[in-house]
């Protein structure tokens, strides 16, 4: 048994004991993965803020109406991160649907990202956050799908029966989506002149070549 499956086990007995208690283990154990994909489906920080909080709200009401025994066999991470796609589509419907209305409040890059620490140098830090500001802006021109299975799949890390899940296709097509994802990625990157962030950053963990599926 692997330490993800060890971890599922042990947050569906919280949620088992007790809905509300075990709720905060879902969150505190998957937030920062459904939120990574939440950021990468969305335009701005604060989209992904209200997204997140959205689907994890749904992903709530609908544990409460599941009996048990799903309860326990649920496949918590894939779940939660179809529960994020869906909801990610339906506000997209509706806000075709709906006029424009003003703009809203985007934080400026200095709140959403205060500068370097007194750790950090400066330089790297710089080239850090243009490397991913750079990334995200050509991930965001790749098709949903494409996109979403590039981020779980390169970004995050995630096994192709996961992504498959997530993306609720065979591990083919999930696989199709992440290589076709990773060549249109790299003609973009190609075309923009940019280069992958440096090792251990999300633009070089993305564009990284050879990785065998599982």
């Amino acid at each position: 048994m692997d330490a993800a499956e060890r971890t599922r086990q042990r947050v569906c007995r919280a949620l088992l004991d007790d809905l509300d208690a075990g709720y905060g283990e879902v969150v505190r154990e998957y937030g920062g993965v459904v939120h990574s994909v939440a950021r990468a489906l969305t335009r701005s920080a604060a989209d992904a803020e209200d997204l997140t909080a959205e689907a994890f709200l749904r992903a709530y009401r609908a544990l409460a109406g599941y009996p048990a025994e799903r309860i326990a066999v649920l496949a918590l991470r894939p779940w939660l991160l179809t529960v994020l796609r869906n909801t990610a589509r339906n506000a997209a419907r509706d806000a075709a649907r709906r006029p424009a209305g003003p703009p809203r409040y985007e934080p400026t890059e200095r709140e959403l990202d205060p500068g370097p620490t007194a750790l950090d140098d400066p330089a790297d830090h710089a080239e850090r956050a243009e490397a991913g500001r750079g990334l995200a802006a050509l991930l965001a021109r790749l098709p949903e799908a494409q996109r979403t299975a590039v981020v779980l799949r390169h970004a995050l890390d995630l096994p192709i029966a996961e992504v498959a899940q997530v993306l609720r296709v065979g591990e083919g097509t999930a696989k199709s989506h992440v290589s076709r994802g990773l060549h249109r990625l790299r003609a973009l990157v190609t075309a923009a002149g940019t280069e992958p962030g440096p090792d251990g950053e999300p633009a070089h963990r993305v564009l990284a070549s050879g990785r065998r599926d599982r």
